[in-house]
């Protein structure tokens, strides 16, 4: 695997930093080094133990390829400026994603684990956290009682699915990375809701209960783009109910009341229909 150019920052008279990513050519290869030509900067060596951590990625450069190093040392006992590329590699990575997030892009990623928090993927090799928060409506485990370990339990059903994400936060020294499902999709949603305002009826089906009330996804047809709201407990009859169980259940079609409609979110309402047949 090569490093990708992503950058012309820096010029090439200009003395080399420590710490400094430069790009030099491959002018010599043994079984424990290579030798880059940096040009007016000098050569460079990638030996030792930056040479044993980069061995997949240097074992197929040919003499003449283009390599990019960030600089450990600027001048050994040889008068060699040491390289890192595993290193450098890193903090290009580090940068592409910088930019991904820079221009809004969207991620697919594969989950791979997950914990009571959220799901854990990965982007380029980085280790990246999708919080249970940023889950959109239709992926939030939805679970009575908030119960954490029915909760972990159904973050773990999305393990080896592929979900599309956008980077919220990263930060390279912390070696953070954190991603959104829900975030990818508010541009469609708040355009889908531009078709609805509160006081309209909507006819839906219950997808999930919690013990604050039931979620409901609508419009309720066939290759239908579905949004969903939340019926809160206190809207569910004028009675006093203690498990939205009582009025409704998973998997029901119903129809309810748009009351709210707030950053995304649509609240309903299933008692104010019952006080209209009053």
């Amino acid at each position: 695997m090569k490093i990708k150019k992503i950058s012309k920052k820096n010029a090439l008279l200009m003395p080399p930093k420590e710490g400094e990513i430069i790009e030099g050519k491959v002018i010599k290869l043994s079984k424990s080094a290579i030798f880059l030509d940096l040009g007016a900067k000098g050569t460079g060596i990638i030996y030792g133990q930056e040479f044993l951590e980069a061995k997949g990625l240097l074992k197929d450069f040919k003499i003449g390829d283009n390599v990019w190093g960030k600089v450990v040392e600027l001048d050994n006992e040889e008068g060699y400026i040491e390289l890192s590329v595993a290193q450098a590699q890193k903090e290009l990575i580090w940068q592409e994603l910088e930019i991904k997030r820079e221009k809004d892009e969207t991620l697919k990623v594969k989950i791979l684990g997950a914990n009571k928090g959220g799901l854990l993927s990965e982007v380029s090799g980085i280790p990246a956290f999708l919080p249970v928060s940023q889950l959109s409506a239709k992926y939030y485990p939805k679970v009575e009682g908030g119960d954490k370990l029915k909760i972990l339990r159904e973050l773990q059903k999305f393990i080896g699915q592929e979900l599309k994400t956008k980077i919220i936060d990263l930060d390279p020294k912390q070696k953070k990375l954190i991603l959104s499902e829900k975030v990818r999709g508010e541009k469609e949603i708040k355009e889908i809701l531009k078709n609805y305002q509160v006081g309209d009826v909507v006819e839906g089906k219950i997808t999930g209960l919690a013990d604050f009330g039931a979620f409901m996804s609508f419009p309720f047809k066939e290759k239908a783009e579905p949004i969903e709201g939340l019926i809160h407990i206190s809207e569910l009859d004028w009675q006093l109910i203690k498990d939205p169980s009582e009025i409704v259940k998973k998997g029901q079609t119903i129809k309810a009341k748009i009351i709210e409609i707030s950053d995304n979110r649509v609240a309903l309402s299933l008692k104010a229909l019952k006080a209209l047949k009053k």
